[in-house]
């Protein structure tokens, strides 16, 4: 229906038209992606305001605290209402350069030996009945998600999040995302 009146796929759930901002980033290889959504510009530091909030600082998250009233008492006291964080390590850094290039680019590559993480060939066989189903092509150094496959790039991504896997390791994960 989208397509039908001109907007093009540009990522994860999202279209734009060719004119737009957003569609030029994603054909000039610039699209960036936030907790906000998809955005035209990279930046390396986003300050979440408000209760329950993230903040990222490229290096490391925050998330600030769930109730409205902590919030404002903390505020008060000239407290940062900050809940919990993580500062990210160099997988976790290496792990989300691989998601943002799915998200954004439908297709990542770990040619470079700093591209490449200890739980890479787990994701790897966890992936290959989504190559067998069409959805990925899986190369030497590879991954690129095919058209029929771009609806399940958020599954995709789920298969590198080894942070997920550490916590949920059972979880299946098509079913987390239905």
């Amino acid at each position: 229906m989208l397509a039908e009146v001109g907007y093009e796929e540009i990522g994860m759930d999202h279209f734009a038209l060719k004119t737009d901002t957003l569609y030029q980033s994603m054909e000039n290889g610039k699209l960036h992606r936030n907790f906000m959504g998809y955005t035209a510009s990279k930046t390396k530091a986003m300050i979440g305001l408000g209760v329950s909030s993230i903040s990222d600082s490229w290096y490391g998250f925050s998330q600030n605290v769930k109730d409205v009233k902590s919030y404002y008492e903390l505020l008060k006291e000239n407290t940062i209402p900050v809940y919990r964080g993580h500062i990210l390590n160099k997988e976790d850094l290496t792990v989300r350069q691989h998601i943002l290039n799915l998200m954004c680019r439908f297709k990542t590559a770990w040619d470079k030996e700093d591209l490449y993480f200890e739980e890479l060939p787990d994701a790897l066989i966890q992936l290959k009945e989504m190559e067998s189903d069409g959805l990925i092509k899986i190369g030497t150094n590879s991954i690129t998600i095919t058209e029929k496959g771009k609806p399940f790039v958020r599954n995709v991504c789920m298969a590198f999040d080894v942070l997920l896997k550490r916590k949920q390791p059972n979880n299946q994960l098509f079913s987390m995302t239905v």
